[in-house]
């Protein structure tokens, strides 16, 4: 089954009572049982939940994996991973990485003994330099959240399997239209549905997929165990929204491509970070790894002014100044001061978080409106 078929059948099942077509919304806490221990599957919906499962079962089927997961958010699903660990272990990060995902590595598991690298990745042989008896995982975004950088999933998995250690992938921004790291090599994918799966920006919920039973029963009794599960209306709305995944990736991929070439060539605009210009670090690798560019990308006015940053952002009309990414509408974000301000200023700025980054999720709205809206918001 190819992938435009996968996002509306893979893992789907008509519903065995009525012939509904969508999974039913479950909207049950508690099942009923003919003797203890006698269910039908379900017995508490932390534990499990129809619509939820329908879900699951679409996660792993987009991502070419055999076991998916739905959790209450992405760093919940993150925070599952890292449980995992036990102190003593160590994880080499990226260093370009969502605030998000920093915050919960150095303010939450550092301080149970867990250690992490935050390393730069744009040669995957670094990795290695950081590795020891303690490693016990690689935790990768590409493209990074919000410089854009591509990492080379097939040769970290080549050293996470030298090193007898699990990688994992956020695959947020790319989603698995564009690239499935499993399938590279990753031990687990991760995904904030919350964006690009769900689409809409009308859920929060994370994912994590993957394919050896023994990893996906320890993820499971930490899912139950640690109950952030995600509720069955969630389930139906994210479930809904991969049925669009295919249609609405290509016209984030044909939009966020003119708006990178608009800026590309715009008097008031310093340098732009999208993985298609060839010019972009690792554009072979992301050639290579990814079906194409997606919808995401980040650029800095000249002067690396904080003013003229805010100034430019709230002078948009149609893009809507906000947090999040994926939906189908437009929105702007500056990340200093809203998705990466949870990161030091001296640590996010070696990595080329400045004051006039500007991070854009094109959605997707007819592009002349977009390039205008650029436009008049820079004039």
């Amino acid at each position: 089954m190819k992938f435009n078929t996968k996002t509306i059948h893979g893992g789907q099942e008509h519903d065995k009572a009525y012939g509904a077509v969508m999974p039913p919304i479950y909207q049950t806490s508690t099942y009923a049982q003919s003797t203890p221990g006698g269910h039908q599957g379900y017995e508490y919906s932390r534990s499990g939940n129809p619509t939820r499962t329908a879900l699951e079962k679409a996660f792993a089927s987009i991502e070419n994996g055999n076991y998916g997961l739905a959790f209450a958010s992405g760093l919940a699903a993150i925070d599952a991973v890292i449980k995992l660990l036990k102190p003593g272990d160590e994880v080499v990060s990226t260093n370009d990485l969502y605030g998000g995902s920093f915050r919960l590595f150095t303010k939450i598991f550092q301080d149970f003994g867990i250690k992490f690298h935050f390393i730069g990745m744009a040669d995957a042989n670094n990795i290695e330099n950081y590795i020891n008896e303690n490693t016990k995982l690689i935790w990768v975004e590409t493209p990074t959240n919000p410089m854009m950088n591509i990492i080379d999933i097939e040769a970290a998995a080549k050293i996470a399997k030298k090193h007898q250690v699990m990688l994992g992938v956020d695959n947020t921004f790319a989603t698995p239209y564009l690239q499935n790291p499993l399938d590279l090599g990753a031990d687990i994918v991760m995904h904030s549905a919350t964006k690009y799966l769900g689409g809409h920006s009308d859920v929060v919920m994370g994912a994590l997929v993957v394919k050896d039973k023994d990893l996906a029963d320890k993820l499971y009794f930490i899912q139950n165990a640690s109950g952030a599960v995600c509720g069955p209306q969630d389930s139906f709305l994210v479930l809904r929204g991969i049925k669009t995944l295919h249609v609405r990736m290509q016209r984030h991929c044909e939009n966020g491509k003119a708006v990178a070439e608009f800026l590309a060539k715009h008097p008031k605009v310093e340098k732009v970070y999208w993985p298609g210009f060839e010019s972009h670090p690792n554009h072979d690798i992301a050639k290579k790894q990814m079906r194409d560019f997606g919808g995401m990308l980040s650029f800095t006015t000249k002067g690396n002014d904080y003013e003229q940053a805010i100034k430019m952002v709230e002078n948009l009309k149609v893009f809507t100044l906000a947090e999040s990414l994926g939906g189908v509408e437009s929105l702007a974000g500056h990340p200093a001061s809203m998705t990466h301000a949870s990161i030091p200023r001296e640590v996010r700025e070696k990595t080329g978080v400045v004051d006039s980054l500007i991070r854009l999720s094109v959605g997707i709205e007819d592009v002349d409106d977009l390039i205008d809206d650029l436009n008049q918001a820079l004039g």
